[in-house]
């Protein structure tokens, strides 16, 4: 993931793609800390899955804030943080569409086996091991939440 990372960003620096280049960078700040936090508490570097989650945490980070920019009329700084979204997105898998992540929550239920809403945070925590960086989980908890009521 990391190598793939730094092609792009080197892809970018040769087109003088000024957004990519500082989302690119931005992403491997990162990845960065993360690493650095590790090396601290003695753990191995961050592993392709860590940085899915890291993705996904940025990405989400820039829908807020793409959110609140269109609500202060800044459509501009909401269109630099869509781009930036978009880019973050190109490295992480395809996201589930809402049927796709119905089923994924009904099938982690029959794996738990889970009977009520006490269960629910054996099936997030399910859902985001297996499926890291590949569905919302505000959404999925939803869906959770309806499925165990």
């Amino acid at each position: 993931m990391r190598d793939l990372i730094d092609a792009a960003l080197k892809d970018a620096l040769k087109m003088q793609d000024k957004t990519r280049i500082s989302t690119l960078r931005l992403i491997r700040a990162a990845i960065q800390d993360r690493d650095i936090v590790h090396r601290g508490a003695g753990k191995d570097p961050v592993s392709n899955d860590e940085i899915m989650q890291i993705l996904a945490k940025m990405v989400k980070q820039r829908e807020e804030s793409a959110k609140a920019f269109e609500e202060g009329g800044r459509l501009e700084l909401a269109e630099q943080e869509r781009n930036e979204i978009a880019i973050i997105r190109g490295f992480m898998p395809k996201q589930f569409g809402d049927e796709e992540v119905r089923q994924a929550c009904q099938q982690v239920i029959a794996e738990v086996g889970a009977e009520g809403l006490r269960d629910m945070g054996r099936c997030m925590n399910a859902l985001k091991e297996k499926y890291a960086g590949q569905m919302d989980f505000s959404k999925a908890s939803g869906v959770v939440k309806g499925l165990l009521q």
